[in-house]
């Protein structure tokens, strides 16, 4: 493996190494990403013996800054394109009640052993005696070669240890396309209770992780089927079953979802976007009615889905600024641009759906797009074709009346100068009878027109001109 450590730093963790006489090396996600052939900007380097000492001598030699942790016994520091992080090996041993380690100090066995997965505990040697040795106790490289998320020691024992290490295992299972060893899949439904030790915060973190791979789907089976997402994001498997009456069935939203989601990971890494699809009907079995001779309906789910958003973000330490309201507005206006593909679309329907989403229209459509999962072949090619009218309605409309980010070409202030009046009712009815005008069609987008518009109505209602606002 030593034409494999190209990057400088190896180098002089080599050097130092050598003066210092003491075994060091590179392990963990380095290595692993190492055979995969997959990027990595983060290395683990592990000490048999004081690892910020060591450090601090790098530090030195390369002329960069060390940031020392003393109470976890690591330092780290940056080098060129790459973050550094230098431990001790040590050994480890947990209470009951915490996930944080009892930590003494160890061999590189020791060191391997505590790792979470066969796949994590590979090493290579750093010190001139071992220079790219590959040091494998687990078999990790068997277990990549078969695409195996596997645990160094007892599952049982591993999960109950560190519980976060149970949602870690699905997904590394997703971002690697791996399946999961199946006696961890037995230890993750016998430990499940104790996933109630981990902070919200970190279990978000790992499902995030989730919801960015390459196809999120696989990751939320594994949560579903091991009962860990009726642990941690009830709601999302409340969207799992289907119930029949009168022989009359609806489609299993949670698997909807999946492909939903799936769909719109193969066109955008939009955290958020993806999040959208999440939730674009997390209210479903809140709206579920069923309608005889017609069948199961969810009138609504829209609304209360986007109602229902800014709690499940708090819930989930998700963060409540601009990106939960992306969120909760897609969720809101999913539905709006499949009725228009279904319909005749007309200028008025298209200025209305424009004003709503302004410059999310287009993270809407892709959205909007995701969602279409039937297996009828006629049916997605009449939606891909209503899809494709409905977009270039939306570039011709939005070219002629720019209603995107619509600003009323006369303001509340205005009216008040027009007219004499102060801040009130009439100004509020005056506005928006000015804005539905325009997204009707009745008065193009232009402050002259809308000016005349404006005189008129103000008139109708008993106000008189007293002010030029041209």
């Amino acid at each position: 493996m030593k034409q494999h450590l190209t990057h400088p730093l190896f180098a002089h963790v080599t050097q130092v190494a050598a003066e210092k006489n003491v075994q060091v090396y590179v392990i963990g996600g380095f290595v692993r990403d190492l055979l995969l052939k997959r990027p990595s900007k983060d290395i683990d380097i592990v000490v048999i013996g004081n690892g910020i000492e060591f450090a601090e001598h790098v530090a030195h030699k390369l002329k960069v800054k060390l940031a020392v942790f003393k109470n976890f016994g690591t330092a780290m520091l940056k080098y060129k394109d790459v973050e550094v992080e230098f431990v001790g090996a040590r050994k480890e041993s947990y209470r009951s009640d915490s996930r944080k380690p009892i930590v003494e100090n160890g061999t590189l066995e020791d060191d391997q052993q505590r790792r979470d997965f066969t796949i994590n505990a590979l090493a290579i040697g750093l010190h001139p005696t071992q220079l790219g040795q590959l040091l494998d106790p687990f078999e990790g490289i068997a277990d990549i070669e078969k695409k195996l998320i596997r645990t160094p020691l007892n599952p049982e024992f591993t999960f109950s240890d560190d519980p976060l290490r149970m949602l870690r295992a699905i997904r590394f299972a997703a971002q690697l396309n791996f399946e999961i060893d199946i006696a961890a899949i037995h230890a993750i439904k016998s430990k499940i209770e104790r996933i109630g030790i981990i902070s919200q915060e970190r279990i978000t973190e790992e499902i995030n992780k989730i919801v960015l791979s390459p196809k999120p789907s696989e990751g939320f089976k594994y949560l579903l089927d091991t009962g860990l997402l009726k642990k941690i994001f009830p709601l999302m498997a409340n969207l799992q079953g289907v119930d029949f009456i009168d022989g009359k069935g609806h489609k299993d939203n949670f698997y909807h979802t999946l492909q939903v989601l799936d769909n719109i990971s193969e066109t955008t890494n939009d955290l958020w976007l993806r999040w959208a699809a999440i939730l674009h009907d997390i209210a479903k079995p809140h709206t579920k009615r069923f309608e005889p001779g017609h069948g199961f309906t969810f009138h609504g789910h829209e609304d209360k889905g986007a109602r229902m958003v800014p709690k499940i973000f708090a819930e989930l330490k998700l963060p409540l600024n601009e990106k939960m309201k992306f969120v909760q507005k897609m969720v809101q206006l999913h539905l709006r641009p499949i009725v228009l593909a279904q319909e005749i679309v007309t200028d008025s329907a298209v200025r209305r759906l424009l004003f709503d989403a302004g410059d999310d229209i287009d993270s809407l459509m892709l959205l909007c797009k995701a969602d279409v999962t039937t297996k009828n072949e006629y049916k997605v090619k009449k939606y891909r074709n209503n899809f494709e009218l409905v977009q270039q309605k939306l570039k011709d409309v939005e070219q002629r009346d720019k209603i995107r980010n619509w600003q009323p070409p006369v303001s509340g202030t205005d009216i008040m100068l027009l007219f004499g009046i102060k801040e009130g009712r009439e100004v509020g009815i005056i506005k928006s009878q000015i804005r539905e005008a325009i997204l009707e069609g009745e008065i193009p987008n232009d402050r002259k027109p809308a000016i005349d518009f404006t005189i008129r109505k103000g008139e109708e209602i008993g106000l008189k001109v007293v002010g030029n606002i041209i």
